[in-house]
């Protein structure tokens, strides 16, 4: 089994798919490629077991066949080649590989290609196609709020609900929420599955934002095909939380304010603000906001005011100084809202310029002000 391939075009393929390689896995097969020729198209599969990630290119060859070859091994040999024709020599009994380049040629061994695990299928599937741009924005908004708690694996991951009238995607580690909803796009039925941390990094890191994604699942598995590259990926078991029931309906006191000016001024008087609370209070009161932070352990203090739009009564609330700058860096308007009803109850964060076909809302707990 011979193959000629261009060194640069295959590192790019092989690039775009090393993310799924298993990283702690006891399984050797796991740190390799495998590669699969048929019909003159090279298929190259990365696998940790819970996701598989896939990428198709032309390649020059006469026959077909397979062969699992080390990955880091691989890509460390291609990132320090220039760009040039490559030819691979694969013995099928011993499963040595030899590459041959212009100036010279390296030699590693392979592994049988049937030992690497096979891609799941998903029968009774539903699908639907979205726009890269919504799969990739509901990602990029949304990822930062999700959990680590190991024993809620639900809120680890971003769940994604379809229906005829929108899409939507939700992330929360029950001290901040972020809801993204496009309704500029739309599925059949109403259906909904929770996806894991990596596979969202995953699509992340190779969705370019104009091409369309092909989205197909069941219960147990998703995939997403684009471009030339194909992502299967174990969904997350369980009941996600009724988002919905957490968002307060009613919040008289609203601040509307310079996203930057808010965000700059949170990051330097947080500097401040207790390391272990990273707590931040805000006070309220006309066209004027207060931001102040204190460490009583080291004797620091901060405050700044800022003119603002303020409507509700006056009013002090305390917030993780963290949480709220990760929400602002997450928005690209230039103002936005902060509706707030009362100190103990959550805070809702959204942009006063948005997207006619984009809804975007974060909400943020409050913390107890030290007295």
């Amino acid at each position: 089994m011979n193959f000629i391939t261009s060194s640069t075009t295959l590192l790019r393929h092989l690039q775009s798919i090393s993310g799924a390689l298993s990283t702690n896995s006891t399984l050797p097969i796991l740190d390799n490629f495998l590669f699969e020729i048929n019909d003159g198209k090279l298929t190259v599969s990365a696998s940790d077991l819970e996701n598989t990630m896939k990428t198709e290119l032309e390649v020059e060859a006469n026959e077909a066949g397979k062969i699992a070859m080390p990955a880091k091994l691989l890509l460390d040999v291609l990132k320090s080649l220039p760009e040039q024709p490559l030819t691979f020599l694969i013995d099928k009994t011993n499963f040595s590989i030899e590459i041959a380049y212009d100036n010279g040629k390296s030699k590693m061994v392979g592994y049988n290609a049937d030992d690497f695990p096979r891609t799941p299928e998903i029968d009774n599937k539903k699908s639907l196609k979205v726009s890269g741009d919504i799969v990739s924005n509901g990602i990029n908004k949304t990822l930062f709020a999700t959990g680590n708690d190991e024993l809620r694996p639900v809120m680890s991951g971003v769940f994604c609900e379809f229906s005829p009238s929108d899409i939507v995607f939700v992330a929360t580690d029950a001290h901040k929420l972020v809801r993204y909803r496009r309704t500029d796009s739309q599925a059949d039925g109403s259906s909904s599955f929770v996806l894991p941390k990596k596979a969202l990094n995953l699509l992340k890191s190779n969705l370019g934002g104009d091409e369309e994604v092909l989205i197909e699942y069941n219960e147990r598995n998703a995939k997403f095909v684009f471009n030339d590259i194909e992502l299967v990926c174990r969904l997350i078991d369980g009941k996600y939380p009724n988002y919905d029931a957490v968002i307060p309906k009613e919040n008289p006191n609203v601040l509307i304010i310079d996203r930057l000016q808010f965000l700059n001024s949170i990051k330097r008087v947080s500097i401040f603000a207790n390391k272990t609370t990273h707590q931040i209070k805000l006070k309220l009161a006309g066209a004027e906001l207060q931001l102040f932070a204190e460490d009583l352990d080291f004797s620091n203090e901060s405050n700044e005011r800022l003119t603002c739009n303020y409507g509700g009564e006056d009013m002090e609330i305390g917030f993780n100084s963290r949480f709220l700058m990760e929400m602002l860096n997450n928005l690209e308007s230039s103002e936005v809202k902060l509706e707030m009803s009362e100190p103990s109850r959550a805070g809702l964060l959204t942009p006063v310029s948005d997207n006619e076909n984009e809804d975007i809302l974060m909400l943020v707990m409050p913390v107890m002000l030290n007295r």
